[in-house]
Parts: structure tokens; sequence; C-alpha cells
């Protein structure tokens, strides 16, 4: 199990690193789809198997949706790659600053991070996220309602925004 936490962990920052060196919107957002998936691993691999399949559903779909948006407003004939140097260059910066800023906090910052859920509790009958979910439909019941109502008004303007100088709220502009 530990090694499957290191590998979500590197996989978490070389996502995090081609998502603030790529200026392309497809493979940043692709960056963005390895951060989600890498993190949920890790919430997993901690002992919050529901809350992590909540988030990397719900990022995903939000994530769905400014991939189409920037992949229209910015339709590049030949995007840079992963390859290219300018790419490559800060990639490198930002790696070479994650290592130096590891060895310089790397011997008090994560000594209580590493053990798992599951390893600390040999005979617990309760997964360590189920209270949270209960409390989150007991207590945040009215508020995921509310965020529900909010998400689909954003849906709304987004779509009426979206549709134009023909129809809509841009036709005076």
């Amino acid at each position: 199990m530990f090694y499957i936490m290191c590998i979500f962990m590197v996989g978490l920052v070389l996502g995090l690193v081609v998502v603030a060196s790529n200026p392309s919107p497809y493979f940043g957002a692709l960056g963005l789809v390895v951060v989600s998936g890498m993190g949920c691993g890790l919430l997993m691999g901690h002992g919050a198997p529901f809350l992590s399949l909540v988030l990397f559903l719900i990022y995903l779909g939000g994530m769905l949706v400014v991939f189409a948006y920037s992949a229209a407003l910015a339709a590049e004939p030949y995007p840079e790659t992963l390859g290219s140097r300018s790419v490559l260059f800060n990639a490198v910066g930002y790696v070479g600053a994650v290592l130096v800023g590891g060895l310089i906090f790397s011997s008090s910052w994560f000594g209580g991070l590493w053990p798992t859920l599951d390893e600390g509790f040999e005979f617990s009958l309760v997964r360590g996220d189920m209270g949270g979910v209960a409390l989150m439909y007991s207590s945040g019941g009215g508020l995921l309602v509310l965020s529900g109502g909010v998400l689909l008004l954003t849906l709304f303007v987004v779509l009426e925004v979206c549709r134009g100088m023909s129809r809509g709220t841009l036709r005076a502009v």
C-alpha cells in the first residue's frame, strides 16, 4: 500500500507540473484529469472511497465543460505539446522547485501523513468516511439542494452567453 500511495503522490505532482507548464488547453485539461485521478486515489488510500468517487465524478463533469469551452475558444491548428522546448524548460524548473522544497522541508512536515486509515484500526466496524457521508446528508442536505440549483443556473447562463450574436443577451453589444 505504501508503494501505491507513493505512485499516487508522484503522479499528482507530475500532473500539477503538466498543468502549470503547458499553455495549450488540450494538454492542460489532460493534466487536470490526471491530477484529479491521482488525488482521488490518494483519498481512497487514506480511507475515503465515497468522497473520492463523488469528487472524481463532479470534477470530471466540470472539467468536461471547461475543456469543451476552452477548446472552442482557443482553436489552434498546432498547439504546443509536452515535448516543446518552452514547455519542457518550464516543467524542469517546476520539478526542480518541488525537489528543492522537498529537500528543505523533508524532516518536519509530512511525518504524520504517511499511514493510511486502514492501517491504524485493525478491528474497526465502521469505515472512516461513513460518518462524513451521514453528516453531509443530514446537516448539509439544504446546502446540497442549493448547490444543485446554483449549478443549474450557471449552466443556463453559460448556454445563453455562448449563443452569441444571433440571439440572446449579447444581441445589443
